[in-house]
């Protein structure tokens, strides 16, 4: 003698899921909050604030770059005495890019590639360039400037 047990499933929908992960944001330092994986422009400024990031300059190597996460920078040196600034933010899906070799940005996430020079994809997924960003050697130091659209 066998019975039919109807079992009724209990939590949340997958509808009810999916947008409560919606609303999910996530803390950034120095930043506020920034929406994970996020697309399109955020206009914030170097280091989410208006002002200047400084860069020692001996951290920025020629061929190379000094990528600061805090601050959402990358300062590359593509040649001996030319400095570059631009967004650390990948303009893919907004993961912060993480190094710089061989006059190449490159960011973990998806493996895009950018330009040292001008900040221009070299190899995708990503489709834009990193935002410029103003560059000035100050003594010691390398001043960031601008706002960087990531």
């Amino acid at each position: 003698m066998s019975e039919e047990v109807e079992v009724e499933e209990s939590g949340p929908d997958r509808r009810s899921i999916m947008k409560a992960a919606a609303l999910v944001a996530v803390p950034v330092a120095g930043v506020g909050t920034v929406a994970a994986c996020s697309s399109g422009g955020s206009g914030k400024s170097a280091g989410g604030s208006s002002g200047t990031v400084s860069v020692p300059a001996s951290s920025v190597p020629v061929g190379g770059g000094f990528v600061d996460a805090s601050k959402l920078v990358v300062v590359t040196q593509p040649a001996a005495g030319t400095y570059k600034a631009f967004t650390a933010v990948c303009t893919h899906q907004g993961c912060t890019v993480k190094e710089v070799v061989g006059n190449q940005i490159h960011c973990p996430c998806h493996g895009s590639i950018f330009s040292a020079q001008d900040g221009s994809v070299l190899m995708g997924p990503a489709t834009a360039p990193l935002a410029a960003m103003t560059a000035t050697v100050n003594g010691a130091n390398v001043d960031v400037t601008g706002t960087a659209k990531g």
